[in-house]
């Protein structure tokens, strides 16, 4: 965990790959745990550290989380979040060549831990990216992605239907490890 932004309102970090934002049945280290930890020690603050979490990362993937340290900049993050005035934007590694540009607007249904792209708009969510291939090589793109909605697996989800799975991303039908079993998606 890097500290990317500190001030009264604001803790930012870099989640690395492979760890959770909030703990779980693993018991395994979790970004909000250490960051806790890391402001009880950094203010010298005697009993409980309130930490507001208002967005969430799936355990592969690696980028840019913020916390809200009063309940205040909880509840507006949170707003922010939910009115879609926060910008969120990813980098992919997807295989194959990707469109230069693109715009995807599809239905998602979840099925415990699984989403997929369906026809039925009566039981799924809308999910709708823009992206931009800025890169192409070795039969990889390296996509810019901005998300309009914030869907469970939406990146994934919606790259493997249009035949670009991420790289390491064997759920979603990718061919191509990455390192540590994570997945290349940057937030």
């Amino acid at each position: 965990m890097d500290v990317l932004y500190l001030d009264n309102h604001l803790f930012v970090v870099r989640k690395p790959a492979g760890m959770l934002v909030q703990g779980d049945h693993t018991g395994d280290d979790n970004l909000l745990d250490l960051g806790k930890a890391f402001l009880k020690v950094e203010f010298n603050k005697p009993g409980n550290v309130f930490l507001g979490l208002v967005h969430r990362l799936d355990r592969p993937v690696s980028g840019v989380v913020a916390f809200a340290r009063t309940s205040t900049a909880a509840r507006r993050l949170s707003d922010q979040f939910r009115e879609r005035t926060v910008e969120k934007r990813y980098w992919a590694l997807v295989q194959g060549k990707a469109p230069k540009t693109g715009h995807l607007v599809n239905y998602l249904a979840r099925r415990q831990s699984k989403s997929r792209v369906v026809d039925d708009k009566t039981r799924a969510q809308l999910a709708e990216l823009s992206f931009e291939r800025l890169v192409y090589a070795d039969g990889v793109s390296w996509v810019s992605v901005d998300l309009a909605t914030g869907r469970h697996h939406q990146i994934r989800v919606q790259f493997a239907h249009i035949g670009h799975a991420l790289l390491g991303d064997f759920k979603f039908g990718s061919r191509k490890p990455f390192p540590k079993r994570s997945l290349a998606l940057h937030a």
